[in-house]
């Protein structure tokens, strides 16, 4: 009989030379050991003796685990222990899986609302085939036994403060966490014990669910650059030159300073622009923006020290012809210059009415909605040359009467085309039954959406990127 220890994987003995024991396996025509231990030769007999006691876990039991992985509706966990048998686990037991809903008596968005990787938790075993999985929310016991801080790393301290359960006492870090009993082995403090901090079966208030809004910007964590309180100054380093802003860019510019000047010629840069804008006053910074070649762009941005200097410089160059071109100065922050006039709508409550036939008129519409309600104003969209998109809005001057409106024309025919009758949706995106109703666009068809899209951009279409052909 010999004895020595080997590890999983380690070739013991030849196929053929023994027959093979418990922890070995045949593997290309050796045998091979499975688990960590001696080797025993017994009456022809090859086997390995653990030198741990192996342990399977079965339903019912309870597991010591650290959480490794998390998903949006779930998450996977590296069982440390099983309670009450100690020994090793074998891989495929030493994973175990879990669900959002069984994390806490609570609604949970994700799972990384109740755990975060490295928390050190407490599980119950529902299965063991296929696959292990574990349950937190079944006993108070279970949960989150000892949690550190995402950002400082300092270990975060059971306290109640509104949605959060938990906080750091070095950063201020706060958050929640589906705590067992024994978080942090002070449960004795407690009267109920820590899982009481979880507000089973309570709703969320206003603070988290602002943040469960956010979506992941909201959840997202950053690390505490510098969490010393001990009165020292704080500096960060910077290179030679460069600015407080990201990466050391340009500073932002005050308000009616910065100028924005188009129909450049092209064979105009940065140096002719500056020469001819530096007798108006102190520049601060001066470009003519180019593409990836290098070529003139046909515009650039003029900054001046102070707003004066910016309103004399548009006084002057407005219009300015150079090499037989006029060029357009203007404050480069104020939309008004810009083009961006809002229209203003008639008043009243707006419908909208799609899937028109072309040959659609205005009285048509003014008709049809008049027998319900009195009507201030009727539009009908229209696309290059006056050509009808087949789609139009109807403003009634009674608000209260709009969902009548709907009911009494919505489905009905005109021309032999079933029209579409809605509210308008708001600008913004926001009230009315005309609004995208869980991302189906309110029942609407593609070219309907397009429609409603072009409307509300003031009735531009945008350009798409052309294709490329393909060979």
């Amino acid at each position: 009989m010999t004895a020595s220890l080997v590890t999983p994987g380690s070739i013991i003995a030849k196929e053929g030379e023994h027959e093979h024991g418990e922890g070995t396996s045949l593997a290309d025509g050796n045998i091979i050991s499975t688990v960590v231990g001696y080797v025993r030769v017994n009456e022809g007999s090859i086997s390995v003796s653990p030198s741990k006691p192996i342990v399977e876990p079965v339903v019912g039991d309870t597991v010591l685990c650290e959480v490794v992985k998390l998903n949006e509706k779930n998450g996977e966990a590296m069982i440390l222990a099983v309670e009450g048998k100690p020994g090793s686990i074998q891989p495929q037991h030493l994973y175990g899986q879990f669900f959002v809903t069984g994390l806490v008596d609570r609604f949970m968005h994700q799972t990384s609302d109740a755990l975060r990787r490295r928390d050190v938790c407490r599980a119950v075993v529902k299965e063991v085939e296929p696959v292990v999985r574990l349950d937190f929310r079944e006993r108070d016991d279970c949960g989150v036994l000892h949690a550190i801080c995402p950002p400082c790393g300092d270990t975060l301290q059971a306290e109640l403060d509104g949605d959060w359960n938990v906080k750091c006492p070095t950063c201020g870090y706060q958050a929640y966490r589906a705590l067992a009993d024994n978080y942090g082995a002070g449960w004795a403090e407690l009267d109920q014990g820590a899982s009481a901090l979880n507000n089973s079966g309570k709703r969320w208030g206003s603070a988290a669910e602002a943040m469960f809004a956010k979506g992941p910007a909201g959840r997202a964590t950053f690390i505490a650059a510098d969490v010393r309180e001990d009165g020292r100054e704080r500096t960060y380093f910077r290179f030679e030159g460069q600015g407080g802003g990201r990466g050391g860019g340009r500073q932002r510019a005050a308000p009616g300073t910065r100028l924005f000047v188009g129909g450049l010629p092209r064979d105009v840069g940065t140096d002719e622009l500056s020469e001819l804008f530096k007798s108006h006053g102190d520049m601060t910074d001066c470009v003519v923006l180019t593409d990836d070649a290098g070529v003139n762009r046909g515009f650039g941005f003029v900054t001046y020290a102070e707003k004066s200097m910016a309103d004399a410089a548009i006084k002057a160059l407005d219009g300015h012809r150079i090499n037989g071109r006029r060029i357009g100065v203007r404050d480069a922050d104020d939309d008004k210059k810009k083009g961006r006039k809002e229209r203003k709508e008639p008043e009243g409550l707006k419908l909208y009415i799609g899937n028109l036939p072309f040959s659609a008129t205005q009285d048509q519409l003014k008709a049809m909605v008049a027998a319900h309600a009195t009507v201030n104003e009727v539009i009908l969209a229209t696309g290059p040359g006056g050509k009808a998109k087949g789609f139009g809005f109807v403003f009634i001057a009674e608000k209260d009467k709009g969902e009548a409106v709907v009911s009494a024309l919505n489905n009905s025919e005109v021309e032999g085309r079933k029209i579409k009758v809605d509210i308008a949706k708001a600008k913004g995106g926001k009230g009315g039954r005309g609004g995208n109703r869980g991302g189906d666009g309110g029942g609407k068809s593609a070219r309907e959406l397009q429609a409603l899209r072009e409307e509300g951009e003031g009735g531009k279409k945008r350009n798409r990127r052309p294709r490329p052909k393909k060979d």
